[in-house]
């Protein structure tokens, strides 16, 4: 592919460094117009820092940034707009109870005789909808549109700004399957139309679809460049992670027992006091994994801290093991209930920062033998088995005296499922156990939780990552709008169907 010769953005020699960690050294990159160039790597390698980087919320430690040939000093996201940079953020910076028109002329407001032009916005909104391919009703409001419209509008508010190069910061992130197909055609015809977009993803199958060169981070710095047409996924991993990594789950077919979780009618509210849950039922066996597939809001978390304990119940009933346990509270569940949970949040259920890793390793199990013995904590024990779970599931400390803390995201998510998956237990709650980590701290969870349903566990997996969901599960129940809409073999699930009904949308029985 032949391009100008000026690139319309380029980062020269980028290092940033925030106190005590170098996010970014020595990073270039170029983009041209008319060109999808991909950023890959893994959270934490740098990706969205360079990005803040180049739209002007962060200032760059050394190294240059041009744009369209000249060098450019950008002090604020401002500047960047001037330049005609546009930034499509992961968490989207939207106003729910504000409509499309209002959303996207936000602090670009037209002005007619001293008065706020809507008229000429909305036919300028109405006007790029159309060039671009991005169908949206100006006068929707914001917290009534899926996910995938409300990031149509995220792009249309850069386009408003005149934006000629985008940045897409891990787009698909809340997508389903078709809503990324969408998103992969707009960014084909803004290509088309000469746009220079960079797309920042940690999604090896992504990058290889839709982009036009692969630049690969690792730790801050560029490890590696990639030609989409001849890289493959599994080259790409080990750019990552720096080693070979096996991307398939390696398992056998399940054989079910008798049923552990069993959950009726389930409901429950919000933080907000809305209906959140809405009449779930699901059934989770002894010796299966059952996956929760959704796109992020639609009751997943809310489902999982019910049956943990963490928020009350409405109505219906939760049973772990034949016993009641609907109004139970966590400590009950962890261990008359035998079970272990992978929080969404770790930090807010899953550690304590400023405890050490070792006490951090046996935060549910403190009081109990060997780690206390007639109210003594027993410091010999819990420094033995933090040493043995440090070992065994690579958790990455300078010491198991360290705070958990100071530990890198992947690294306290590996000590969360240490503490996890090493005690006797019936039933796994695993919710996004991934999330964060390296492709090669992937690979091992993935095959402790395997390991853990063919000790006879029952596993209830929720992930908003798709392919996780399809790599692991028996069966996937799908949950839309707090209601399971219906629960597939895994052998007769796909992509296809399974983001349909991921967007609401139930096949009719033929």
């Amino acid at each position: 592919m032949s391009h100008p010769a000026v690139p319309a953005l380029e980062a020269r020699s980028i290092t940033k460094i925030f106190p005590g960690v170098v996010a970014n050294q020595e990073v270039s990159l170029q983009v041209h117009a008319g060109e999808i160039l991909a950023l890959l790597g893994e959270n934490g390698a740098g990706k969205s820092t360079l990005m803040n980087v180049l739209f002007g919320l962060y200032h760059p430690t050394q190294g240059e940034i041009w744009v369209d040939g000249r060098p450019v000093t950008l002090k604020t996201p401002r500047d960047a707009i001037a330049l005609g940079i546009g930034m499509v953020h992961q968490h989207f910076q939207l106003v729910p109870v504000m409509t499309v028109i209002d959303n996207i002329m936000l602090g670009d407001e037209p002005i007619r005789y001293g008065l706020l032009d809507r008229r000429h916005a909305e036919e300028r909104i109405r006007a790029l909808s159309h060039q671009y391919g991005l169908a949206v009703d100006p006068h929707s409001v914001i917290e009534d549109l899926p996910v995938g419209i409300r990031q149509r509008v995220e792009i249309l508010k850069a386009l408003y700004r005149n934006a000629k190069i985008l940045i897409l910061d891990e787009p698909t992130a809340v997508l389903t399957p078709q809503e990324i197909e969408g998103l992969f055609a707009v960014m084909e015809t803004l290509k088309r139309q000469g746009k220079a977009m960079i797309f920042i993803t940690h999604k090896l199958k992504e990058v290889l679809r839709i982009a036009d060169r692969i630049l690969v981070l690792r730790g801050g710095r560029v490890v590696g460049a990639a030609d989409p047409q001849t890289a493959t996924q599994s080259q790409l991993a080990a750019l990552m992670v720096g080693r070979e990594v096996i991307l398939t789950v390696e398992k056998g077919a399940a054989r079910p027992g008798a049923a552990v979780l069993e959950v009726t009618d389930l409901q429950a509210k919000n933080d907000l006091g809305e209906p959140a849950l809405r009449g779930v039922s699901l059934q989770v066996r002894a010796g299966e994994i059952v996956g929760v597939a959704g796109v992020q809001g639609n009751g997943q978390t809310e489902l999982v801290e019910v049956i943990t304990g963490l928020r009350r119940a409405s109505g219906g009933q939760v049973r772990i093991g034949g016993v009641d346990r609907t109004h139970a509270s966590p400590g009950q569940i962890t261990h008359a209930g035998h079970c272990s949970h992978v929080p969404e949040d770790r930090h807010a259920y899953g550690m304590v920062d400023s405890y050490t890793v070792a006490d951090n390793l046996i935060l549910n199990q403190y009081a109990q033998p060997p780690f206390a013995r007639a109210a003594t904590i027993q410091q010999a024990a819990i420094a033995e088995h933090a040493e043995k779970l440090v070992k065994k599931f690579d958790v990455r400390t300078p010491s198991i005296e360290t705070p958990g803390g100071s530990l890198s995201g992947g690294n306290q998510q590996k000590m969360v499922v240490a503490r996890e998956f090493s005690r006797p237990i019936q039933l796994l709650i695993a919710a996004q156990p991934t999330r964060g980590i390296d492709v090669g701290s992937i690979e091992f969870i993935h095959q402790q939780i395997v390991a853990k349903r063919d000790e006879g566990v029952a596993v209830l997996l929720v992930s908003a990552e798709l392919d996780e969901i399809l790599a692991l599960s028996d069966r996937i129940a799908v949950i839309y709008q707090g209601r399971i809409l219906d629960v597939v073999d895994r052998a007769a699930a796909t992509r296809e169907g399974l983001g349909l009904l991921m967007a609401g949308v139930k096949a009719e029985p033929t």
